[in-house]
């Protein structure tokens, strides 16, 4: 799923003592130095998994000595000698957990997982003892109390009210006894959160539909089965086909496999991971982390989990989440029991005594969006190669913000696949660095995310150090002598990811806690709204190009698309909400050791009457937007942020100019660049002038 990770270095990924053996000459670690590379880029080509240990003691050590010298400053606490030194301090952990926490997401082994294992319980260990470290609390306290007594300006007072808030909120104030508790209820639910995670990505690699007889094959498009046979012989498996979890195998298959025996078997094992009953169950971790979150809530004076995340955000309590998510479940879901119905008289021509399945969905409905819209996605797909949607997300970019894009192969990486470009901004001044992480490998966590391997910041001397962003997709691999060629969703995708790496890019505090700090429910504003612009024909003429003709896509399939935009909405918007409802009474719920995870799931569905037809997008084993404390009761936030993208690019279209620069360079302004002056709906109502109207975003979602 379009997700952001690890774009500030957390406490969490901090380091404290630990028995490491430091016996061996680290002369060459590259992370005990700055980069020597292009940029600063992480040297991919020199780093090795034996170098994270030691790296991670050295920055714990320098990192505690950064916090003592603040704590046993004498002079009374101000902002520079507290505030600023606090929000400088831990800068070589800031080298290397981006690095580490990247490479575990995009190419992981077996080894690095083994290194994680041991050390995220004590990165939280580390943290917990600055979180707690009450002498330091105090100093904070201090500027917090006095900071209208600083002559401040407003974001070092954003930046005062925000580290304040952050040392509140994870129990600082705490009495001792307590602190201690919390301190081993967050070390526990790191490592649950890591495990749990693991278990998913092995679920994923686990599973291979296995075919041997073209017979089997039948329905199948020819670049599917040829990308099948390419798998099977990566997996030693040469004359077979192989379809795997990973989003563009499974997804076609649904769509155009005849065997509907296969579907079904495709489709279980995708739904199914992390609920198999063996080492990869996720049922019981699931159930100790949510028993932890609520008791972790409980101690820092909230009701449950949802109302400690949400307390926050836009949303500002679990009500609000809930009104806004039921005020879009109900014509969703109305919708939705109208398509099936469609799919199920498709269905009845071919069998009448057949009732339509969850695994049956994309089946038919790529047979109905055929027969509607006489529009087959195998037509377009020759238009919206990789290299072609990432050339249209170039072009927009510099349509909007005078971007320009060069590459980098001098630059390391750590992986072949991956591309690495420099961002130019209008007036030629680089912004920063660029990777480009495109296609599923067995190492790669599914789903796609951006991320930085460094935030942009402003060091001492006031110089802007330039962010380097990545952005790493599971997108079709190029079969034969075609290139890769994207679906529809997934060239929507790359606009999302691409939104989000010009958030980081365009984002200008001059501190590290406020250079890209925004809520939760807002962060997925500046990617949606990009995604608007990839089917505009405008844009659609310029980079959507035919691979082999290198003709523009013709307004007929451009007016295919766009009539079609409103298919399958219902199941859209119903599969999606179910997941954040599921989301949200998970977190909102007493929870026990004895709570049956399937039992509790069936409930919360049955409450809201979800068809039997359509599943939630995740189900709780492997719903791992909610491992992790990123999206933990906040999966709602997309369709939140949808409110807001829709409205936002609705003022570009009552312009008259989907490309006004005006507006885009307000947008910059407020909603990319400002993070550090305004946040959530002050920011938005600073570019739009007036609140955030749900009729845009009900309309395009066919849901009005």
């Amino acid at each position: 799923m379009k997700k952001l990770v690890f774009i500030l270095i957390p406490l969490s990924f901090m380091i404290t003592n630990c028995e490491m053996d430091t016996t061996k000459d680290m002369s060459d670690n590259p992370f005990f130095a700055e980069f020597d590379t292009p940029y600063g880029a992480p040297p991919f080509d020199k780093i090795k998994p034996e170098h994270f240990k030691p790296a991670y003691e050295e920055a714990m050590k320098q990192h505690l000595e950064e916090i003592d010298a603040i704590v046993n400053n004498d002079e009374e606490p101000n902002f520079e000698n507290t505030i600023l030194a606090y929000d400088r301090a831990g800068m070589m952990l800031r080298r290397i957990s981006p690095v580490f926490g990247g490479l575990r997401g995009a190419e992981t082994t077996p080894e690095l997982q083994e290194i994680a294992q041991e050390i995220i319980p004590v990165l939280t260990a580390h943290s917990n003892e600055i979180r707690f470290n009450m002498d330091l609390f105090e100093r904070i306290k201090n500027v917090y109390d006095n900071k209208d007594n600083f002559e401040l300006d407003a974001e070092q007072l954003i930046v005062v009210e925000k580290i304040y808030r952050d040392f509140a909120r994870n129990g600082a104030a705490l009495p001792e006894e307590q602190r201690e508790e919390l301190k081993e209820l967050n070390e526990r639910m790191s490592v649950i959160s890591l495990r749990l995670s693991e278990n998913l990505l092995a679920e994923n690699n686990n599973f291979k539909l296995v075919l041997e007889n073209e017979d089997d094959l039948i329905g199948l498009p020819p670049d599917i089965i040829f990308a099948a046979a390419e798998e099977a012989v990566k997996q030693d498996m040469e004359g077979k086909w192989v379809f795997t979890l990973a989003k563009p195998s499974w997804i076609p298959f649904l769509q155009y496999s005849l065997r509907r025996d296969l579907r079904e078997e495709i489709f279980s094992a995708y739904i199914n991971r992390g609920d198999n009953n063996n080492e990869n169950d996720n049922k019981e971790l699931f159930i100790e982390l949510m028993i932890l979150r609520q008791k972790m809530s409980e101690m820092l004076g909230y009701n449950n989990y949802a109302e400690y995340f949400t307390d926050i955000q836009m949303a500002e309590n679990p009500q609000n989440v809930y009104d806004f998510l039921y005020q879009v479940w109900e014509p969703a879901l109305v919708r939705a029991k109208a398509e099936r119905d469609e799919l199920q008289k498709i269905m009845n021509r071919e069998n009448e005594d057949e009732k339509i399945e969850a695994w049956d969905w994309w089946y038919y409905s790529e047979i109905l969006r055929k027969e509607k819209y006489d529009l087959d996605e195998e037509e377009i797909k020759p238009y919206f190669t990789l290299e072609n949607v990432k050339q249209g997300n170039f072009i927009l970019a510099n349509k909007l913000f005078g971007l320009n894009f060069e590459p980098r192969p001098e630059v390391p990486v750590y992986h072949e696949e991956v591309e690495v470009y420099e961002v130019f901004d209008k007036d030629d001044s680089s912004l920063g660095i660029l990777y480009i992480d495109p296609h599923p490998r067995s190492g790669k966590r599914s789903g796609a995310w951006c991320g930085t391997y460094r935030s942009g910041y402003y060091d001492e001397d006031g110089k802007k150090i330039n962010p380097i962003v990545t952005i790493v997709m599971n997108f079709t691999r190029p079969t034969g002598e075609n290139p890769a060629m994207l679906s529809w969703d997934e060239t929507t995708t790359y606009f999302h990811e691409f939104g989000h790496a010009l958030h980081n890019f365009f984002a200008d505090g001059r501190y590290n806690r406020t250079s890209r700090s925004v809520p939760r429910d807002f962060v997925e504003l500046p990617s949606q709204i990009y995604e608007n612009w990839a089917g505009e024909p405008e844009l659609l003429r310029k980079y959507a190009l035919h691979y082999e003709t290198g003709l523009p896509i013709p307004y007929e399939l451009i007016n295919k698309i766009r009539e079609s935009s409103l298919f399958n909405q219902g199941f859209i918007n119903t599969e999606y909400i179910a997941a954040a409802i599921l989301d949200m009474d998970w977190h909102t719920s007493d929870i026990s050791s004895d709570t049956d995870v399937n039992e509790f799931e069936k409930e919360s569905m049955n409450k809201i009457g979800l068809i039997d037809e359509i599943i939630p997008r995740y189900r709780t084993t492997n719903f791992g937007h909610i491992f992790g404390t990123g999206y933990a009761a906040g999966y709602y936030v997309y369709r939140w942020a949808g409110v807001l993208d829709a409205d936002a690019f609705n003022a570009f279209e009552e312009s008259g100019d989907l490309f006004n620069q005006e507006l885009a360079e307000k947008f910059r302004k407020y909603i990319l660049a400002g993070n550090s002056k305004w946040e959530g709906m002050e920011a938005y109502i600073k570019f739009r002038g007036q609140d955030p109207d749900i009729n845009p975003f009900l309309e395009r979602s066919g849901l009005k």
